[in-house]
């Protein structure tokens, strides 16, 4: 039997779902004979080079229990690439220094990149480490997963707050007739897209749904604007902050900055969008921003989007006491009527730096909307209702107590 200390870590943004897979990984440790101490490591990766580590066996099982309706990265997240051979060297270090031999990254793209160059690392140095990622993002980008631990809660939040405001805008006389969402997606449309779920009827909100996937062409735009307008009186939009133009060049994007990781910061292409309407059709609108909500409302999370993120936390352990090492946790549907999926492993290496877009057969011919294979393929992943204990008529959270761990 292959022993050693864990260590689990967060990395990238959060979901609403992060900490299930973070307790589905802590109790498949606790149940391991092979696992000494459960290291949680603060703010990702960092956390591991600086030996900022927290025990979780001495969490108490209340809260670990209690991660499975928190939303947030528990542990801390970070985003931080591994560049300099001094960090290398310095992770190889702390491993050997406190016994790591189980090492349980989750997160999205950049981070499975991470753990394939540590997963590289152990087998260059000659030092027997196992190395599992955990998937998750509210992007739903990874590649080699049916889908992403956290895309089904944003996507099952989003759907719920256009179904709301289109409600809200059809239902008050007013002088404010076009709302623009403006839906997280770096180069991927799959939130932008779930808002479909919200139309329950022909003519319903989102009248107009516009994804990275297909080249934006402003003059169409418009054209479909005025006449969704002129058909149902309002008009709702949701747009993905990544558009991109023929040319693949971003339609908006005023912070000129990037990450750590050479990714653009973006945002603002809903007002950019709104100006442009406002002056040439003559229509007062407003932007809505959901922003970080988007990714944190447990209160409107999927069950099956929870269950399965706890599962992945879960599988990663198992799968690395199994004795494998340098693979990510995906999710696999099975086939048949009834929505079902089993868990299997995929190489770090083809997943990581790599993005799944929503096929170009799910979007209408327009590039305005999606078809029925999406609505279809989306559907199940945001079915049930996380129940949420609450305090003093607000959710009851809760923190881990973050007991240090002092080097020997």
């Amino acid at each position: 039997m292959f022993k050693g200390n864990c260590v689990i870590a967060q990395s990238g943004g959060p979901t609403a779902v992060i900490n299930n897979s973070l307790a589905g990984a802590i109790e498949a440790a606790y149940r391991s004979e092979a696992i000494g101490e459960i290291y949680g490591a603060r703010n990702g990766i960092m956390g591991i080079l600086a030996e900022n580590f927290i025990d979780l066996r001495r969490e108490d099982a209340s809260t670990i229990q209690g991660l499975r309706f928190t939303p947030g990265a528990a542990l801390g997240s970070c985003r931080y690439q591994l560049k300099k051979k001094k960090d290398y060297n310095k992770l190889l270090a702390v491993f050997r220094k406190f016994n790591i031999r189980y090492f349980f990254y989750i997160g999205g793209n950049d981070s499975m990149d991470t753990a394939h160059k540590v997963n590289q690392l152990a087998q260059e140095e000659g030092y027997e480490l196992r190395v599992i990622g955990i998937p998750k993002t509210i992007d739903n980008d990874l590649p080699l997963t049916d889908h992403c631990p956290g895309y089904g809660s944003a996507a099952k939040y989003l759907a719920t707050i256009v179904l709301e405001m289109g409600i809200d805008i059809k239902s008050i006389v007013t002088s404010t007739k076009v709302a623009i969402v403006e839906a997280m997606g770096r180069n991927t449309g799959w939130l932008a897209a779930a808002t479909a779920l919200a139309r329950r009827a022909p003519g319903e909100a989102p009248h107009l749904i516009y994804l990275p996937e297909v080249a934006f062409d402003l003059e169409t735009f418009m054209t479909d604007v005025e006449k969704a307008y002129r058909q149902y009186g309002t008009v709702l939009v949701v747009v993905s902050e990544g558009l991109v133009d023929k040319n693949g060049n971003y339609i908006f994007n005023d912070t000129a900055t990037v990450d750590v990781f050479g990714h653009q910061r973006l945002g603002g292409v809903g007002q950019f969008l709104l100006n442009k309407i406002e002056a040439e059709l003559k229509i007062k609108g407003r932007v809505i921003l959901p922003a970080t909500s988007q990714r944190s409302a447990m209160h409107l999370a999927s069950r099956t989007d929870a269950e399965e993120a706890y599962n992945v936390g879960r599988v990663a352990v198992e799968e690395a006491l199994r004795g494998a090492s340098g693979h990510m946790v995906a999710i696999k549907r099975l086939k048949g009527e009834e929505y079902r999926c089993t868990y299997e492993l995929v190489k770090l290496d083809e997943v990581a730096n790599r993005e799944k877009k929503v096929p170009r057969a799910w979007i209408n011919e327009a590039g305005n909307d999606v078809t029925m294979d999406f609505i279809n393929y989306a559907r199940p992943l945001i079915q049930g209702e996380v129940n949420i204990p609450y305090h003093n008529g607000l959710p009851a959270y809760v923190n881990l107590a973050q007991y240090p761990v002092f080097s020997k």
